[in-house]
């Protein structure tokens, strides 16, 4: 995140603290950061201190959270941002009367990822709920990497009646611990198109879930005015942004949820109009291409192969791939199943706080 090449002029932290600025958020909470043990640093140019939490420098950092916070509103906290684990970090901040608010940022494992590694997520977060104190709001941003579906009934008081989607493995975890922590998911709270529900494509059936999400309290969802995605903000990556806004004791919260990229905002990029991207027409949901792919499905796609033809862009000819037999066709399964879980991003979720 700090590194820096010919096609970086600045290091990443500095160019996400710009688009912060643009944006006018206060607080964003950042997932796979990938920086070293604990540690803070400010970024002058944009007003922003990042601060984060990693594995130690002799291991390997895929995960790593954090914080990026305007400076104003850094010199009011009353302690750092505190490391939980390397997927979990939180934040403590003041409002009026005596009343606090404790923000966390997260960020789960995959659904492909081993039992034991989502049960440690999840009994890390469980550990850390209980210190949080009974009397504070409580917002959770975070990408769970979960589908919680829309079974409402089931899970009554969780999720609202504007769910979207089919609920998974990883979904079932995150109801389960909110059911625990009496939180609800505030995306299902709003009726509204699911272009402004859902935060990812999937690669292959090009369908839109939602997996970014905003969590509060039970007690306090009336404090939430809306949760809603802005499709034309400026991520330049495979999610998108997710606006909340909360209005806590004359205070206005606006939460935000998002992935941005490396690259900084190409200074004449025209503002798309939001109510244009609501009239493109969504892709029929094909559940079947949700699917990792099958040694039978890679099987069948071999024997469909047509020999003469050209090699495509993997520069494999039709001939090779059909002569390759079952050592190829298990490794190219198993690749494939590899690509479509693993991906590179940063992902940030970022609170903007304001009086009215």
């Amino acid at each position: 995140m700090l590194d820096t090449d010919g096609h970086r002029p600045e290091r990443r932290s500095a160019l996400i603290a710009h688009e912060l600025s643009r944006l006018d958020i206060d607080i964003a909470a950042l997932s796979e950061v990938r920086l070293a043990d604990e540690g803070n640093l400010k970024e002058h140019g944009a007003g922003y201190r990042l601060y984060w939490s990693g594995k130690p420098r002799c291991e390997r950092r895929l995960p790593g959270v954090g914080f990026m916070v305007k400076n104003s509103i850094a010199s009011r906290l009353e302690n750092l941002p505190t490391g939980h684990s390397d997927r979990i970090m939180s934040m403590r901040l003041s409002l009026r009367k005596g009343q606090y608010i404790t923000l966390s940022s997260v960020y789960a494992p995959t659904l492909q990822a081993e039992p034991a590694e989502k049960g440690k997520f999840y009994t890390d977060l469980r550990i850390f709920s209980l210190q949080v104190r009974e009397d504070d709001k409580v917002i959770i941003l975070g990408d769970f990497n979960a589908r919680v579906g829309k079974d409402s009934e089931t899970w009554s008081g969780i999720l609202g009646k504007h769910g979207v989607g089919k609920c998974n493995g990883n979904g079932r975890l995150l109801l389960e611990f909110c059911t625990e922590q009496q939180l609800v998911i505030t995306h299902t709270l709003f009726q509204q198109r699911d272009i402004l529900k859902t935060t990812w494509m999937h690669p292959r059936s090009k369908h839109w879930h939602l997996l970014d999400y905003i969590l509060v309290r039970r007690r306090d969802q009336r404090d939430v005015l809306h949760t809603r995605v802005l499709p034309s903000a400026e991520c330049h990556t495979d999610h998108r942004l997710v606006h909340c806004k909360l209005n806590l004791h004359k205070v206005l919260f606006v939460a935000l949820t998002a992935k941005f990229s490396s690259t900084t905002r190409p200074p004449s990029s025209p503002d798309v109009q939001e109510s244009a991207l609501l009239q493109i027409p969504q892709q029929l949901f094909k559940p079947e291409l949700d699917e990792f792919p099958t040694l039978e499905g890679t099987l069948k796609a071999i024997e469909q192969m047509k020999i003469g033809k050209a090699a495509g862009v993997d520069g494999i000819p039709p001939e090779v791939w059909k002569a390759g037999g079952k050592a190829l066709d298990t490794s190219f399964t198993s690749s494939s199943r590899f690509a479509g879980t693993k991906a590179n991003y940063l992902q940030i979720f970022g609170m903007q706080l304001s009086s009215p």
